[in-house]
């Protein structure tokens, strides 16, 4: 038989918590998730993370893992004679077997001793997932169609891929990065025991139009010179219906403008606000009239923008 290590398997310690594993796991599960990585045998390390983590996780498992030794990954060897207790075949040979398998066995007999004795509930296992969302649906909330596949062990103990769909409600006012928590959509439990949850990263897709920061928006506005120089009213986009925006005589490229409760929502206080940055932007290709009115505003203007250089 060929010897797994689990630890070097999760890049933990040989004394490492439990939390520690689980964080380890839940670290390494979403960089190797077939729908995510990019890696050829991102879908085997994840199996070995999955199957790592099924042993470690639980204590008896663990414990009777650590009874093995310490071996190099691949390295040919036997299990002691008291683990001929733990197979459920009493003549069957560890010749032909994976670890996987030693340890179903060991599931399968573990779970015969209980079943004989007392049938104790088992939580099912927690899930993490990143979705991305578009700053609309955070504005006003709403509801995705989730598609997943997930390892889990079945009754007998063998690692199976199996698929998760379920519609999930996106609350009104998440932020980027959030994790929501939806209980009781994760692993199936076993013998009575309670469903796991399914935790959801929130990240925003990039936006046309707006930045996000926190709970308050950003957007670049355009002017042309003469509405910066006279002022002017004009239209611009928010997330829920476009308002009129006041520009004030005089205003200079980069000024920030401050529109109030125009931001993300929060979720038991006002909105956050929106923030227009004001650009001045200048013709490229003036016509001729425009070419004389602007000699004409050149010749006549006493405005020089660099008198601190003198």
């Amino acid at each position: 038989m060929k010897f797994k290590d689990y630890y070097n398997i999760l890049g933990v310690s040989r004394d490492a918590s439990v939390d520690e594993i689980k964080k380890a796991y839940k670290k390494l599960a979403h960089q190797y998730h077939p729908d995510i990585s990019k890696d050829p045998s991102g879908e085997e390390k994840f199996k070995e993370i999955g199957e790592a983590y099924s042993t470690l996780k639980d204590s008896e498992k663990r414990a009777a893992y650590d009874q093995l030794g310490s071996h190099s990954s691949g390295q040919d060897f036997t299990p002691p004679p008291n683990w001929r207790q733990h197979f459920t075949q009493e003549n069957a040979s560890f010749d032909d077997l994976d670890l996987s398998d030693l340890f179903a066995g060991f599931s399968r007999n573990q779970a015969h001793g209980r079943h004989s004795a007392n049938k104790h509930p088992i939580p099912g296992q927690d899930y993490e997932l990143s979705i991305n969302i578009s700053l609309e649906e955070a504005f006003h909330g709403s509801t995705m169609d989730l598609h997943f596949e997930v390892q889990e062990y079945d009754t007998n103990g063998q690692l199976k891929r199996v698929p998760h769909a379920f519609k999930a409600r996106i609350p009104k006012g998440v932020t980027n990065g959030q994790k929501l928590l939806l209980r009781g959509k994760g692993g199936k439990g076993f013998n009575g025991g309670p469903d796991g949850h399914l935790y959801l990263n929130i990240n925003f897709k990039p936006h046309k139009y707006f930045r996000v920061n926190d709970y308050d928006l950003f957007i670049e506005v355009p002017i042309t010179p003469w509405e910066a120089i006279l002022g002017a009213t004009i239209k611009i986009p928010t997330l829920d219906n476009p308002i009129n925006l006041k520009i004030p005589p005089g205003s200079d490229s980069g000024q920030r403008l401050r529109i109030s409760k125009r931001g993300m929502p929060r979720k038991q206080a006002d909105s956050g606000d929106l923030f227009a940055i004001l650009q001045i932007h200048v013709p490229k290709n003036p016509n001729e009239k425009e070419k004389a009115l602007i000699n004409e505003l050149a010749n006549a203007s006493t405005f020089n923008p660099r008198s601190d250089f003198d």
